[in-house]
């Protein structure tokens, strides 16, 4: 009996329990394995899978929504990934198809690496953005905040979720409830005791990657971004919106540098709802 084509094999809905599948995926890619990061992604989110009748998966991807469940405002797309040996065969593009598919009317966004760009403006997606990601050991040479900032607590929730959803441009209560278990550390910035922008760091290998970094204004970022790094020894990585040129230009003059830029592109919409003035930083580029 002869194998089937991948192009020709179910796609199905992926589980926690295909965890160490996606993160072999991963690898076989050369990326990170990323454990962590795809345990989060796949609760709070829809993986979407291929499987390998040899073992393992032939593609995967994960989408994460925003807004009303019977009508999000809006869904994510990120870890596109297919094998290696399954590579330039279309199954990246079925995938995709599959998903928009499912997806209907929700407008989507995806970052876009320059190799995948091809493939999703050939479906409709449209650059909107660019990301630059900045990676390194922070270095504060002085620098002084003029922002208070401080651990967050379990009270400062609501207030969190209040001001992410009014700059976000949708609701994430079910990916900013999860922050506290999965960063390592959360932290707002307060002023009058009002909270006025907040932050996580995320361990992925052997960094800590800072997401979400939403924040009233460019020095409360700076603040936000300072008081992460003092308290770990890791370098830091973060995916910054390119239009924030202040905040790009300190952290290179602080020890970060330049590694890759990612497009940033949407499906149905224009540009990404919100308040991007406000919002420095993903929670991840694979959730937006």
């Amino acid at each position: 009996m002869s194998t089937p084509s991948p192009a020709a094999l179910p796609i199905r809905r992926l589980t926690h329990r295909d965890l160490a599948a996606c993160a072999d995926l991963s690898e076989d890619r050369g990326w990170p394995r990323e454990e962590h990061k795809w345990g989060f992604l796949l609760a709070a989110g829809t993986g979407y899978g291929i499987d390998d009748p040899e073992g393992g998966l032939v593609s995967a991807c994960v989408v994460t929504e925003y807004g009303p469940q019977e009508r999000p405002d809006l869904g994510a797309i990120g870890m596109v990934l297919v094998a290696e040996r399954h590579a330039r065969q279309g199954i990246g593009r079925r995938l995709m198809r599959h998903v928009l598919a499912a997806m209907g009317t929700t407008p989507l966004t995806l970052h876009a690496t320059p190799n995948g760009r091809p493939l999703y403006e050939e479906l409709g997606f449209k650059a909107t953005g660019r990301a630059e990601m900045v990676r390194g050991h922070f270095r504060a040479d002085g620098y002084q905040p003029t922002v208070a900032t401080r651990a967050a607590t379990g009270g400062d929730l609501s207030a969190i979720l209040r001001l992410d959803e009014e700059v976000f441009g949708a609701d994430r209560t079910h990916i900013v409830t999860r922050l506290p278990a999965f960063a390592d550390q959360l932290r707002v910035a307060e002023e009058d005791g009002r909270i006025i922008g907040y932050a996580a760091a995320w361990p992925n290998m052997d960094t800590h990657v800072v997401g979400p970094l939403v924040a009233r204004d460019t020095e409360t970022a700076k603040a936000l971004l300072a008081s992460l790094a003092a308290h770990t020894d890791r370098p830091l990585r973060t995916d910054i919106d390119v239009r924030h040129e202040e905040l790009l230009a300190w952290a290179r003059a602080h020890g970060l540098e330049s590694v890759a830029f990612n497009a940033v592109m949407t499906y149905g919409i224009p540009e990404l709802p919100g308040d991007w003035s406000r919002r420095f930083a993903p929670v991840t580029v694979a959730a937006g």
